[in-house]
């Protein structure tokens, strides 16, 4: 009850936080002469005031960046919340947090030590990725940054009159700048844009947040009294690192050429350098300690000496520069020997550079050795540690880039190297899957290359040679370690795997035992996965991997874009699950550990949601302890823009994976619930089918949506199709998701299941009474039906009908609009039936959000419909005016993604 009471005051504080902020933005629009937009604002008088000025861009700016204030509201309140929950009634209070987990383990009466064991086998990664669903510029997310900060300081009581009277005069200055910036792309974003965007995170937000992270864990440990020895230093826990797309994907992205892939690369591992060079020397100005005082080890005192006479004058000036205090002298030696490894000077040999970030991490720990040994184990924890732990969880790379191509890219690259090379049948395409197999096996025997060094073969074996040549030269120079994994879109076979190692024989990685990581992605490839995987870790190349390693891991990356563009969402979710369990058990029949790497999107169609929740929802028994997982678009800074936010998402996302991975999985599977559900995700699959395969679906689709605006919108640098075709399998998953949530039908997160779950409950009758009982015992069937309806919510019955009116053939448009508001009307009622409760009753937070934007939204949309009526009229008679009408698209398409919180 008292939590309820906490729930509803942090409703009042958005309210509040929202209305201080609207107020201001206010003042600031008649400071500069706008009053006539504040007068259309719809969030107080629920309307927009006068017709006249809808057609006014302004005001369509206006409410967007009111929406983002809300946002930002909404995101402030959140915290304060937990803070508030926490110091009420425990850390264990926050779902899914560290302190529910200890509280959990500690319940069933878990080993402490084998619950230290356990931690120090987690490794998770975030990894970011620039795909076009951030709709808003590099700049203003800097500006909604800066705001947002100022929020937070407004929560001090202490400020005097005049110190609240400067908050709000800078909130005012931050709102006229990010008014006369401009929220929206009118020209693509650069790579070296979205790169630039990515770095930020990964130097300023990441090291602090893992930092936070780790006080998070090292608190609810002590507070549930286990014993503070079994967690101590960085070793003792979960693993950190990062990895990134930008610069290594490229499947249908033209434009990542090899030296843009060599170039991140290098920029990558300058800036993680450049960190630890700060801290490092931050590190020497808190070890003061004098030889005067404090009896110093022989050993270490001879270690100092041999590392001063190694660097000559650099030596010599270091020890001046602090006499007779060695800690200070041991790590000014430190410094110098890193500034070698920055400018790689390695004219010293491998004593005077750090070859390796761990030749680091051991030098630091002999330091932390003879600080315990002294008895000022407390200055190492304080001073010693966060630079142990960033060179832990970053090393010398920052974060690991990936680099992914589509298997039908890399079959166009291997026949123009067999044409090149004389090779007679060289349509390697048109190759049955044996006769792939038989010519990859007998060639990997060897290790002649099939070209000349220089060869020039055609655009895409080029490209693909190119950026692996790249990686070599990185690899020779400085190691692995900045590589994640060669990752293969659209797996589906052996072969297209196999081939990846063809290419790295050519380039002269074959051996460097970099992973090959297969993407399984629709329904079929998730299907055959199992055999797919088995015959893969069983081949000869693979098997020799398994044998250098004492840890090895296979990893498999799982797609929810195509397969839920394929099946809908049930089908997806369901044949995603399966293969979880599928894969697992296929690789631990052979000893090896699966680390899955999920290709989420940021909203729900995509794989998107809470990620405890999501983790949670995990097969039993499939988490290895290792874990990868994509973080797109405008989630980036959704989840991370914030320093106690990035902390918060982070500490879900380690706690969960480490919950998950101590469940084991059940002796016997209930065969009787994956009956019911292959039975209800065909249903689904088949509904949701005769909708796409329907004649007049397409134009359906490309009437009813503003698909045409999204694909010339500029908001990532990639192109919305792979090839460029105009075809429903061409077109990317994040526009195909981005338009139906502009034109609020959100089919792709929920279409076919109401329909579907309607004969399933005629036809099986006690099957459907069991589904019931399944969402109180089951998470993934609740956690499932959570996010469908959450979609359903954000719905719009109303808008769906007005973009339906853009439909020219009446038939078609009466046919499949009943077809859509007839499932979405089932889907909601089953739904209740299911949970027993109304809708009403269980989303009380989600309704209270919708309330706030709902007819801000409304007249958005109803103005998106009419200018996009206008547009569509003219665009071919009158490219001048059209021009106008997109650019006011272009921010209406802005303005209801901030609102709606999300894009594709």
């Amino acid at each position: 009850m008292i939590k309820v009471v906490l729930q509803q005051k942090g409703f009042e504080k958005i309210k509040l936080d929202f209305q201080y902020l609207l107020s201001v933005f206010k003042e600031m629009l008649v400071s500069i002469g706008e009053e006539d937009v504040v007068d259309m604002l719809p969030f107080d008088n629920l309307e927009i005031a006068a017709k006249k000025h809808s057609s006014n861009e302004k005001m369509t700016q206006a409410i967007g960046i009111c929406f983002e204030l809300l946002n930002l509201a909404e995101e402030n309140a959140a915290t304060q919340y937990r803070r508030e929950s926490e110091t009420q009634f425990g850390i264990e209070t926050t779902r899914g947090s560290w302190g529910e987990t200890l509280l959990q383990w500690k319940t069933e009466g878990l080993d402490e030590k084998k619950i230290a064991e356990k931690l120090q086998e987690i490794l998770v990664m975030p990894v970011l990725t620039a795909h076009p669903t951030e709709a808003k510029r590099l700049t203003v997310l800097d500006i909604h940054r800066e705001l947002y900060l100022l929020l937070v300081k407004r929560e001090n009581p202490n400020w005097s009159t005049s110190e609240q009277a400067q908050l709000k005069q800078e909130m005012i200055s931050l709102m006229e700048r990010w008014w006369r910036t401009g929220e929206i792309y009118l020209q693509k974003p650069r790579l070296e844009d979205e790169r630039g965007n990515l770095m930020h995170y990964f130097v300023n937000v990441f090291p602090e947040a893992v930092r936070l992270t780790d006080q998070r864990l090292q608190h609810a440990w002590s507070t549930f009294g286990y014993s503070s020895e079994l967690l101590e230093w960085p070793e003792d826990f979960p693993l950190i690192q990062f990895g990134s797309w930008v610069g290594g994907d490229r499947d249908g992205h033209p434009f990542v050429t090899a030296e843009f892939t060599a170039s991140t690369l290098r920029l990558h591992r300058k800036a993680i350098l450049k960190v630890i060079h700060e801290q490092l020397f931050e590190l020497a100005a808190e070890l003061s300690i004098s030889s005067y005082t404090t009896p110093i080890p022989k050993d270490f005192l001879k270690d100092i000496e041999t590392a001063a006479n190694l660097f000559g004058d650099e030596g010599q000036k270091a020890m001046d520069r602090n006499p007779s205090e060695p800690f200070r002298q041991y790590v000014n030696l430190l410094l110098v020997r890193l500034e070698h490894t920055i400018e790689d000077n390695h004219a010293l040999g491998e004593a005077g550079y750090f070859k390796t970030s761990n030749d680091l991490i051991l030098e630091l720990r002999k330091l932390r050795q003879v600080l315990i040994d002294l008895g000022a184990k407390q200055m190492a924890k304080q001073w010693l540690f966060p630079i142990e732990r960033l060179v832990q969880c970053f090393g010398f790379h920052l974060a690991k880039l990936d680099i992914r191509q589509n298997s039908a890219y890399h079959e166009k690259a291997i026949s123009q190297m067999l044409a090149s090379s004389g090779y007679q049948d060289s349509d390697y395409a048109q190759w049955d899957e044996d006769k792939r197999v038989d010519f990859l096996n007998n060639e990997l025997t060897s290790n002649r290359p099939f070209l000349v060094a220089g060869t020039s073969c055609g655009l895409e074996a080029d490209n693909v040679l190119g950026y692996l040549q790249e990686v070599k030269q990185y690899v020779d120079l400085y190691g692995t370690d900045g590589i994640g994994s060669i990752i293969v879109s659209m797996t589906r076979s052996l072969s297209d795997l196999l081939l990846v190692y063809l290419f790295l024989r050519e380039v002269g990685l074959k051996d460097a035992g970099l992973m090959v990581v297969p993407l399984f992605e629709t329904i079929d490839d998730l299907n055959a996965a199992p055999e797919i995987l088995t015959t893969y870790l069983n081949h000869p190349i693979v098997k020799h991997q398994r044998e250098a390693s004492d840890s090895f891991t296979q990893e498999v990356m799982l797609g929810y874009s195509d397969s839920n563009k394929d099946g809908g969402i049930l089908t997806s979710r369901w044949n995603i699950y399966k293969a979880e369990e599928n894969l697992t058990e296929a690789a631990k029949l052979l000893g090896v550990k699966v680390c899955f790497f999920h290709g989420r999107g940021g909203t729900i169609s995509r794989g998107g949601g809470k990620v405890h929740r999501f983790l949670d929802s995990m097969p039993p028994g499939s988490l290895s302890g290792h874990i990868k997982m994509t973080v797109q678009g405008e989630t980036i800074a959704n989840q991370f823009a914030n320093r106690l936010t990035a902390t918060y998402n982070l500490e879900m996302f380690l706690a969960g994976t480490a919950r998950q991975t101590m469940k084991t999985p059940p002796k016997t599977k209930d065969s009787k619930r994956y009956q019911m559900m292959d039975v209800l995700a065909e249903l689904s699959r088949i509904h949701y089918r005769k909708l796409l395969d329907h004649p007049k679906f397409m134009e359906l689709y490309s009437h009813a949506t503003p698909i045409d605006v999204l694909e010339l919108s500029k908001i990532g640098s990639r192109p919305a199709r792979r090839t460029g075709q105009r075809t429903l399998n061409d077109l990317r998953s994040i526009p195909w998701v981005f338009s139906w949530s502009q034109s609020r039908f959100n089919l792709s997160g929920w279409f076919g299941l109401g329909a579907a779950l309607d004969e399933f409950q005629q036809e099986h009758p006690k099957d459907y009474e069991q589904l019931k009982q399944l969402v109180q015992e089951w998470p993934f069937w609740k956690y499932l039906l959570i996010q469908i309806e959450s979609n359903l919510m954000d719905s719009d019955i109303d808008i769906m009908k007005k973009f339906a009116e853009l439909i020219k053939d009446s038939q078609t448009k009466e046919e499949l609009t009943n077809l859509i508001i007839d499932d979405y009307h089932s889907c909601l009622q089953e739904i209740d039936n299911i949970f027993g409760e109304s809708i009403e009753t269980r989303r009380i937070s989600k309704l209270e959000d919708m309330k706030l934007r709902k007819h801000a939204l409304k007249s958005l949309s109803e103005l998106q419909v009419d200018h996009l009526k206008k547009w569509r009229s003219i665009r071919e008679t009158d490219p001048k005016q059209a021009d106008h009408y997109l650019v006011q698209l272009l921010i209406l398409i802005n303005a209801l993604s901030t609102g709606l919180k999300g894009t594709g």
